[in-house]
């Protein structure tokens, strides 16, 4: 038998658990037999396959995370501001096509 890690939902909140199998099949029924058939978030993983990360990987990531969060807000304020430009040109447009008289 070996270790399986897997992550659940049980009432609303997500936890990791680790279950006794002999494949990750067999680890997947135990968990839906015994919490249900869509309690399952993540499928189970041989336990020494997840190694920790050292601080300096976690640290990486943090960075990572950060600039592609910032990346995203970039280009979100960017299409924006076309959107509100594009706004005010059309009622611009719209203001002074009804201004114009019409002159036969």
């Amino acid at each position: 038998m070996q270790d399986y890690i897997a992550t659940i939902r049980i009432k609303g909140t997500t936890i990791k658990t680790v279950v006794h199998a002999e494949n990750t099949t067999h680890a997947r029924l135990l968990l839906q037999y015994h919490y249900g058939m869509d309690s399952i978030v993540a499928s189970p993983v041989l336990a020494e396959t997840l190694k920790p990360k050292t601080p300096e990987q976690l640290r990486l990531d943090s960075l990572k995370a950060n600039k592609d969060r910032a990346a995203d807000a970039l280009a979100a304020e960017r299409q924006r501001q076309k959107i509100s430009k594009a706004q005010q040109a059309m009622t611009a447009a719209q203001q002074s096509t009804s201004v114009t008289p019409n002159v036969p």
